[in-house]
């Protein structure tokens, strides 16, 4: 899988320019084989959860940092509704959620 592409219809950066990006830096670790430390799993799950453009990606400065091979859908049931996140894994999304969780459920 390629580091980015660019989703954004005006001038944006050079790809080169953003190496020094969270995003970019978890998307070549990916690319390389290489595994993800707890922390980098949470904020992961928090950028793409947190973000209005992408539900499996993260945008920056007009490029998509695409984490669909990273990531799985849940559904969370809480407060007597049922939501669906995208997240690395089940830790990294009870990280992000608030309040009582009745059940989460990986959708495959």
């Amino acid at each position: 899988m390629g580091i980015a592409t660019k989703f954004a219809k005006w001038d944006v950066p050079a790809l080169a320019t953003l190496k020094g990006c969270k995003a970019y830096q978890l998307r070549e670790q990916l690319n390389n084989g290489e595994k993800l430390n707890r922390a980098d799993k949470n904020w992961l799950t928090e950028a793409i959860n947190h973000n209005s453009y992408f539900r499996r990606g993260i945008p920056v400065m007009g490029w998509k940092f695409d984490f669909t091979d990273a990531v799985h859908l849940y559904w969370v049931k809480q407060f007597g509704q049922i939501h669906e996140y995208y997240a690395v894994d089940k830790i990294s999304l009870r990280a992000i959620l608030f309040g009582k969780v009745d059940e989460i459920v990986e959708l495959i």
